[in-house]
């Protein structure tokens, strides 16, 4: 019978096509405002003047040239594990560039007269949160012969990655204004310092954004090759997302909004634009909300709608988010993301138990059956197609559906591969220390203890289930196996290997439970 030379054929479609899957690298605006574009060119020569804003989550570093910001360092976040140097997401040099720049622009003669200049002015070139201070606010300003003030305010906040930007415009003059808010976000194509985005630790990295008629659209900068005009929304927002980590600029929420992408030699820009009228004698006031930080899903959501799905689980997001949800609430309770994967682990195989048992109690009873199978081999030995008769005839007669262990086999690999996206893309469990030499569940075994743990566990399921398995072949590659899957998980994120070890203990137990309650 066949039945496990299926069973070993799933096993390895399941894993060319989990190697498949990882291999995938999730990896018209108007000419005439080019004010925006050009404006937007970096420059390393003007550091003396960069104005520094400090809190305990973050540091920036703001060009008032443009009002860009060109360096912004996470101070919770090491850089590595264990480093003392924090993680630097924006940043402004000769070989990569990854800055926010939200300003003024106009198409009108006299409006752009009066921005003509546009530099802005701090009273320090230093801010810093103090111990007893909440919020910090940070003006810059701007003033065109007292007729035109544009003031921006910077307001950041204790323990928080998110900014408001307050614009002030103030017309002193006797005419209409016609100005063009704007945002953007500048990103160099090519990044000498990116995560190894191989084919174990792919990611998505490029730009995406949120607007009236679509939640969460990803635009890959491969895609980026001419002017494009994305889309005229009244609320959203755009973002450069990365592992871990993005930068976001949630739009202001008042009329039409206009999303632009564009390819500017090895630099891709994502922003919008709304272009504002300010009466004579008048005053206008925008806010603009920005997120320079982790994806942390729980504050993502209370930013902006739909922010928190630049968490990309990939296609099997609607298994991945309820398995981080669960994660997340028993690791209340633990305070140890370990103890979590594996209490997640037992709920998980409680839930599936219904299932699972089918699964085992066809390979027990196949096993019992193994003595008259080798008769019926033995007896019609030259005659295989009526050796197959007879053998289907006997799983009849006993009520054993040979095929029954596959389905559950199926339903528990999107489980695995959904588990593999939240372990691998959930910042929450960036250098998430379990015990022992597991300082990063995230991040491959070091020592490859555990994958070799999880061979073990493997190889005594296998030596279980080669009982049923007469064919010498088969029992080689199901001897083959547990050796192949070690040195796969060699690479997989210690986490998900915990997982598939406890996983694979339980499956132990319950197959000698089952086995010992048919035999009596």
């Amino acid at each position: 019978m066949n039945t496990q030379r299926n069973f070993l054929i799933i096993i390895l479609v399941f894993i060319s096509f989990l190697l498949w899957q990882i291999w995938q690298n999730d990896n018209k605006l108007n000419i005439a405002d080019k004010y925006i574009t050009n404006n937007n060119k970096y420059s390393l020569d003007s550091k003396n003047h960069i104005i520094t804003i400090m809190t305990d989550a973050l540091l920036l570093k703001i060009n008032p040239d443009n009002s860009t910001i060109e360096q912004a360092y996470l101070l919770k976040y090491p850089k590595y594990l264990k480093s003392h140097e924090s993680f630097k997401l924006l940043n402004t040099s000769s070989n990569f560039v990854y800055q926010l720049q939200s300003s003024l622009s106009s198409d009108d003669y006299f409006s752009k007269n009066l921005l003509k200049h546009l530099k802005f002015y701090s009273k320090k070139t230093k801010y810093v949160l103090k111990n007893n201070q909440k919020e910090l606010k940070v003006p810059f300003i701007y003033k065109s012969n007292n007729n035109f003030i544009y003031i921006k305010t910077f307001i950041l906040k204790r323990n928080d990655y998110k900014i408001n930007v307050i614009d002030s415009i103030i017309n002193n003059t006797n005419k209409t204004i016609v100005v063009n808010i704007f945002g953007q976000i500048k990103q160099s194509i090519n990044n000498p310092n990116q995560y190894n985005n191989n084919f174990i630790n792919s990611f998505y990295r490029g730009s995406s954004y949120s607007t009236d008629h679509e939640n969460y659209k990803k635009y890959e900068f491969s895609k980026i090759k001419y002017y494009k005009l994305i889309a005229n929304t009244s609320y959203g927002w755009i973002a450069m997302s990365q592992k871990y980590f993005i930068t976001s600029l949630i739009i202001p929420n008042f009329g039409i909004n206009n999303f632009y992408i564009n390819k500017i030699d090895d630099n891709v820009l994502i922003g919008f634009k709304n272009k504002i009228h300010i009466n004579a004698y008048d005053k206008k006031e925008i806010n603009t909300k920005i997120w320079i930080g982790p994806k942390l899903q729980s504050k993502l959501k209370l930013v902006a709608n739909n922010l928190d799905l630049t968490v990309d689980y990939g296609w099997l997001w609607f298994i991945s988010q309820p398995l981080f949800k669960l994660l997340n609430f028993v690791t209340k309770y633990t305070r140890n993301w370990g103890l979590s994967i594996i209490i997640t682990t037992i709920i998980i195989k409680m839930i599936l138990h219904p299932l699972t048992r089918i699964q085992y109690v066809s390979m027990a009873k196949i096993r019992l059956l193994q003595p008259k199978i080798s008769m019926i081999r033995k007896k019609f030995e030259n005659n295989k197609q009526q050796q197959s008769k007879e053998i289907l005839f006997l799983y009849k007669k006993e009520k054993v559906n040979p095929f029954g262990g596959c389905f559950p086999i199926i339903i528990q690999m999107p489980i695995f591969l959904a588990l593999y996206y939240v372990l691998s893309g959930s910042v929450e469990l960036r250098h998430a220390n379990f015990c022992f030499w597991i300082n990063d569940l995230s991040s491959q075994d070091p020592y490859y203890i555990l994958p070799i743990v999880m061979g073990i566990t493997m190889y005594i399921i296998q030596k279980l289930s080669s009982n049923n398995i007469e064919d010498l072949i088969q029992r080689k590659i199901a001897t083959i196996m547990p050796i192949i899957f070690t040195l796969f998980f060699f690479w997989f994120p210690s986490g998900l290997v915990l997982y598939y070890i406890i996983s694979n203990i339980i499956t132990i137990i319950q197959q000698q439970v089952i086995f010992r309650r048919l035999i009596k």
